[in-house]
Parts: structure tokens; sequence; C-alpha cells
């Protein structure tokens, strides 16, 4: 599994999870590559449960492409001005 993770804070309105529904605050985003699969998760920050964003699941042809699809979702779900 290659995965990259960056501590976010959510804009208003929070992140949508399969799990839980809206999670607010302070975060961190996981972005992981399995078996050609990209998924993002977040969880509360220092917690230890993950949770998997609503439709944030979607099929990555090359690990080399995971910095780039990291990189977009942090600028889509980190909003510390609101």
């Amino acid at each position: 599994m290659a995965e990259q993770t960056t501590d976010i804070t959510a804009g208003p309105g929070g992140v949508m999870t399969d799990e839980v529904g809206v999670v607010t605050g302070d975060l961190t985003l996981r972005t992981e590559l399995v078996d050609g699969q990209v998924t993002l998760r977040v969880q509360y920050k220092d917690a230890d449960e993950w949770y998997t964003v609503t439709g944030g699941r979607a099929p990555l042809a090359s690990e080399a492409d995971l910095a780039a699809v990291h990189t977009i979702a942090v600028g889509l779900l980190n909003r510390p001005e609101g």
C-alpha cells in the first residue's frame, strides 16, 4: 500500500464520510492506493478511527499519480479560512 497524509481543517459543512456522516474541525487526510484503487480517508486529528470520504474512491493506473490526487484532495478539503 502506498499512501500520503496531510493535516487539514474542514471548511463549513465539514467532510462527508460513508461511516459517520459529516466530520468537522481539525482532521488528517490520508490518500491510499491499494490494488489500483485510490481511497481518501479522514480522521479527527490524532484519533484512532479512519473514515472513508464519500465519493473518495476511484481507479488509479499508476502509483506515480498518487501525489497529484492527494494534492488535489487537500486543495478541495482543506478550508481553514472557511
